[in-house]
């Protein structure tokens, strides 16, 4: 297996294994494309989204591997109390592995967390859903 789809599927082993403040079920995927209909749900997306291979000596190469969390779900009102619980949960995900090395692959240290998208306006407006995307960048020497 690749570097890149093996840290994915520790990101997302680790996720379920976590207790949170949301119940939830992530799976890795490509894309996180689902019916409206299956948004009433939590759903949580752990998408490998890009490698950079640096040159660390020479015969060797530092990989930052770049996986996506994504945390999707359709809302009713939209309103504060509403959302701002699936706003803590997303930040919670982040800390989970901010500055932390993944347990079943601890070569791979998580050493940036980037929320750039807190929410997406497109799919509020559109879809009446909440979606934030969260960035996980994951170091190791290979």
């Amino acid at each position: 297996m690749t570097t890149i789809l093996e840290i994915a599927d520790k990101v997302a082993t680790k996720l379920n294994a976590t207790s949170l403040s949301q119940t939830f079920q992530a799976e890795r995927l490509y894309v996180p494309n689902f019916d409206l209909s299956d948004m009433k749900e939590l759903r949580v997306s752990v998408v490998p989204r890009e490698i950079d291979l640096l040159p660390l000596d020479r015969s060797s190469n530092k990989v930052h591997a770049m996986i996506d969390v994504a945390v999707q779900k359709k809302f009713k009102k939209g309103d504060a109390a509403e959302i701002d619980p699936l706003v803590q949960f997303v930040e919670e995900i982040g800390d989970e592995f901010r500055l932390k090395r993944l347990t079943d692959f601890p070569q791979a240290r998580c050493v940036k967390v980037q929320n750039s998208v807190l929410y997406s306006v497109e799919h509020w407006e559109q879809l009446r859903q909440f979606t934030s995307l969260l960035s996980l960048t994951f170091e190791l020497a290979r």
